[in-house]
């Protein structure tokens, strides 16, 4: 028998705020999170691109050593939103313990900024001595897994662990997974998410791309532009968002409050080239999550898109969405406040959007000056509008050709 999966308790770290209270009061404001690139001796003087999504404002951790010393600052972010999240779900220690409750959580690549220490170490050692100044609890910090295992070992979870890394994916794919696997009986909750710390050799990745954005350098809170004319590439971000998900009947019987209800999850490959979207590949996801979630595409009144605002990705996706849902449902690009969080962005904007389902209002796509007519065929969102949303939508696509959907529902 499939089982019903609420969510009941959600954080998230962003360059708008940290929680719920600002991170709503910035959407309604309008606020951008993107300020200058910090210096870097490292890649920053062959850096194009000068803006990020930049986390700068302090967050007190009160960990304990013992937990510390396994932690970069990508397991601090997925530590920090996954330890509010427990608190807000009022789960009991002995259930958190139990191994009834599973961790879902990922990040890119580890913790770039510890790897940077090892390679510098590799690279420059003048003798053995130096080397061993590299240990286990190195690695550890820097392990693709480290946010799902830092997690585990702080909480006690003893849970199934699933960290799938699958960049752009990567936070979608950790709350479907999770969504499954309560959804098929083989745990009663799981904690869900995702985290990236700040990165400049992601942007140089991506500069060297040429698909970041350089044009607003001067101007950093006029980039990203999601769908607008003038947009000329994403801006890379970071942060962390951490939902908690259970069986709807546990949930229920146990009092919690429940945020809302994820009904459905698709992912597939594009099936060939591994960087350039893919429109029949996309579409075919979009398909595949409203039939997995048993509704009519017209039923979906909101769409967190994808839209990291390049030139070509944000015309396959509104070219998608008008072959699936048609112009019905509003469209907002998230990303336009935060920049794209790599890993996290999947499970922030779900965050968000569910932030925006609670208190009845759907904030804009900022920077959206002049909609682009290869993206017009949607309709997209220029104002905040006080409207009640009941069905959402959550795309997210990645490199490798990997596209997820996610569907929530606001339960009356």
């Amino acid at each position: 028998m499939e089982r019903r999966v609420v969510i009941t308790a959600a954080s998230a770290i962003t360059p708008i705020g940290h929680g719920k209270k600002q991170i709503t009061e910035n959407l309604l404001a309008g606020k951008s999170g993107i300020i200058p690139l910090r210096e870097d001796a490292l890649v920053n003087r062959f850096i194009h691109s000068r803006v990020y999504g930049t986390i700068d404002y302090p967050i007190e951790y009160d960990f304990k050593r013992s937990h510390r010393k396994t932690m970069g600052p990508v397991a601090y972010y997925a530590c920090q939103a996954a330890k509010e999240v427990l608190e807000e779900s009022g789960l009991p220690q002995d259930f958190i313990t139990s191994g009834k409750l599973g961790v879902s959580f990922s990040s890119i690549h580890g913790s770039p900024t510890v790897q940077r220490d090892i390679y510098r170490i590799f690279f420059h050692a003048k003798d053995k001595a130096e080397y061993q100044n590299i240990g286990a609890v190195e690695y550890l910090k820097s392990m693709v897994h480290t946010t799902a295992v830092n997690i585990t070992k702080m909480f006690g979870i003893t849970g199934r662990v699933i960290s799938s890394a699958t960049a752009c994916t990567t936070g979608s794919q950790a709350i479907g997974f999770g969504y499954e696997t309560i959804k098929y009986g083989l745990q009663e909750a799981m904690l869900c998410g995702a985290a990236d710390e700040y990165d400049t050799t992601t942007v140089a990745v991506f500069d060297n791309l040429l698909a970041c954005s350089t044009a607003f350098n001067n101007e950093p809170h006029r980039t990203p532009r999601p769908f607008d004319k003038l947009r000329d590439g994403l801006v890379v971000g970071e942060g962390s968002g951490a939902l908690m998900l259970e069986d709807y009947e546990f949930a229920k019987k146990r009092g919690a409050r429940i945020l809302g209800e994820v009904i459905g999850f698709a992912c597939n490959n594009n099936g060939g080239d591994l960087i350039l979207p893919n429109l029949a590949g996309i579409t075919q996801t979009l398909k595949l999550g409203a039939e997995n979630a048993k509704i009519n595409p017209q039923d979906v009144d909101l769409i967190s898109a994808h839209a990291t605002a390049t030139k070509m990705g944000d015309i396959i996706e509104a070219q998608a969405i008008g072959a699936v849902f048609g112009d019905n449902p509003y469209v907002i690009g998230l990303k336009s406040y935060i920049g794209h969080t790599m890993a996290a962005c999947g499970a922030i904007e779900t965050i968000m959007t569910l932030y925006m389902m609670e208190d009845g209002f759907i904030a804009p796509t900022i920077n959206l000056e002049e909609i682009d007519e290869r993206c017009a065929m949607i309709k997209h969102v220029q104002k905040v509008l006080s409207q009640p949303v009941k069905t959402a939508a959550i795309q997210n696509f990645a490199f490798g050709g990997v596209n997820t959907i996610l569907l929530i529902r606001k339960l009356a």
